[in-house]
């Protein structure tokens, strides 16, 4: 399993909720149909003020993000419990979120769809990093690497989260693990 990515950052604030990550109007794609959850990730983050954030995540007619990584501050996925937020920007090829604190359901959603690692920071990376900014987020060492100024800052062990997140989400670990038949 991949433990280290490098790339540019998002930046997004505090209380970024499930219908900025992915607006209502969207919820009718269904994520086991291939093209559905493509489509669903050239809509993530679309629900963010133009305002406050002049940077899209997805560029418009783009489908992918270039930005892997996403930073945010404290109570990031709030809001409605929706498994579709993880899994847009997993679709649009976010792999890590670094963020300051998490709603617990969000948090969950990464978890059990296997879309994203949601790393706890111990900073507040959101005051420090600006969108565009490479880092390298290390799982294995829970650190983030900045580029630009070699400086580098700690987020908290994911802990029993980490090997579900690998398997790719909750029912993949417990097919590999052998809670439950694999499919034949």
């Amino acid at each position: 399993m991949q433990s280290v990515f490098t790339g540019p950052v998002y930046v997004v604030r505090d209380n970024i909720d499930t219908d900025q990550i992915i607006p209502a109007q969207y919820l009718t794609l269904v994520p086991t149909i291939p093209d559905e959850y493509e489509k669903l990730g050239s809509y993530a983050m679309c629900g963010l003020p133009d305002s406050l954030y002049p940077t899209r995540f997805v560029k418009d007619g783009q489908v992918d993000s270039e930005y892997p990584i996403i930073v945010g501050g404290r109570n990031f996925g709030c809001g409605s419990s929706r498994e579709h937020a993880p899994i847009a920007l997993g679709s649009a090829n976010a792999k890590v979120v670094l963020a300051e604190s998490f709603a617990r359901i969000f948090f969950r959603n990464c978890v059990a769809t296997g879309e994203l690692y949601p790393c706890e920071c111990v900073d507040r990376l959101c005051d420090i990093l600006t969108t565009g900014d490479v880092v390298t987020v290390d799982l294995d060492a829970n650190t983030v690497k900045v580029q630009g100024t070699g400086k580098t800052y700690q987020f908290k062990p994911l802990g029993d989260v980490r090997p579900v997140v690998d398997a790719g989400g909750l029912f993949n670990y417990a097919r590999q693990t052998g809670m439950i038949p694999a499919q034949s």
